[in-house]
């Protein structure tokens, strides 16, 4: 399938394709009314609370906004379909079961996770397990 084809909907195939990798920087969840300047979000959501973003912690910093939570992106590098069923669950149910929270973020082709900073290797392990089973 082309990158700019349909995406993989098999849950087997998606499992034993996947290539999680962690990438570079701190990351948090903020809440705006719009992007300060100098700010590029790297995903955002309008909620009735405000524009959540996710946001390099040290822009974050810069600007004094406020947050909860440092986390580590992990991208999903399999190009999943939007239609796919269980890619979420096998993941969250593997990290879940080791105590690790993820907040998954869908893009259009690719699924990302976002996970305590301070157990991201931990968790890239874990995902990186689903290969094998």
């Amino acid at each position: 399938m082309s990158p700019r084809g349909r995406g993989e909907r098999d849950l087997a195939t998606l499992l034993r394709t996947l290539q999680p990798r962690l990438e570079e920087g701190e990351w948090v969840f903020v809440t705006v009314d719009g992007l300060p300047t100098g700010i590029a979000a790297l995903a955002t959501f309008q909620e009735s609370e405000g524009l959540s973003a996710v946001v390099r912690r040290e822009d974050a910093d810069a600007q004094g906004l406020s947050y909860e939570l440092v986390t580590a992106w992990i991208s999903l590098t399999v190009h999943s379909a939007l239609d796919a069923v269980g890619l979420t669950a096998a993941m969250s149910t593997r990290l879940a079961d080791a105590g690790i929270s993820a907040n998954v973020v869908a893009a259009r082709h690719h699924d990302h996770l976002f996970v305590p900073f301070s157990r991201a290797e931990e968790a890239l392990r874990l995902v990186r397990g689903l290969r094998e089973e």
